[in-house]
């Protein structure tokens, strides 16, 4: 029997992967958690063989989450499953501990075969991602420096050289305008850059975009 974490703020998501997973692995067990916290604790009481992990949900550091997971138990597989698939962050994610990344995207065949590979602990890396990284000469360099940011700093950073407004970063992160400033400002002085354009162009020489 295996034991099955399903984390999303979404409902409709985890109801889907819920069925499909029975569908086809009937030996399954399957939890939900709506956010990281809920998840911790379930982490906590109990032994769970794969966590699969949306990484953009409100009040949620999905990366500081999946570390303390991670150190709690070390043997636990944690698949990525996310709207976001860029790579930069997919390398940050799997340098983190993740042993798979995957667009929510994907069709239902490939959704299951990531699963069933990660809970017979193998890895799961779709083929766009692997021919990302395979390309990539930076990916076992260290972050440099961005490693300097802390995980939510990271978070606004990503969503900052993306494009996204103070408020729509506030809306998606669901924390206040202000508390994004602060963090801007702070990103911004641990970077060593005076603007977006300056940070946009730290970002495509570390490959984060």
């Amino acid at each position: 029997m295996h034991k099955i974490l399903l984390v999303d703020d979404h409902p409709i998501v985890r109801s889907s992967v819920r069925l499909l997973i029975k569908e086809h692995l009937n030996h399954a067990e399957v939890s939900e958690a709506k956010n990281g916290d809920t998840a911790f604790q379930k982490i906590i009481q109990d032994h769970y063989d794969l966590v699969v992990l949306d990484i953009n949900m409100p009040n949620t550091d999905s990366l500081g989450f999946l570390i303390r997971a991670k150190d709690m138990r070390p043997d636990i597989s944690v698949l990525i499953f996310s709207m976001v698939s860029e790579y930069s962050v997919a390398r940050r994610y799997l340098n983190a501990g993740a042993r798979g990344f995957l667009n929510k995207q994907a069709e239902d065949e490939e959704i299951v075969h990531a699963i069933v590979s990660e809970l017979q602990g193998k890895k799961y890396i779709s083929k766009e991602l692997l021919e990302a990284i395979a390309d990539d000469k930076l990916f076992n360099r260290p972050d440099k420096p961005f490693e300097a940011l802390s995980n939510r700093e990271f978070e606004i950073a990503y969503h900052l050289v993306k494009g996204e407004s103070v408020t729509e970063i506030a809306g998606s992160l669901n924390i206040h305008t202000s508390t994004v400033g602060t963090y801007k400002a702070r990103i911004f002085e641990k970077l060593k850059v005076n603007n977006l354009i300056d940070l946009n162009n730290l970002a495509r020489e570390y490959h984060l975009i």
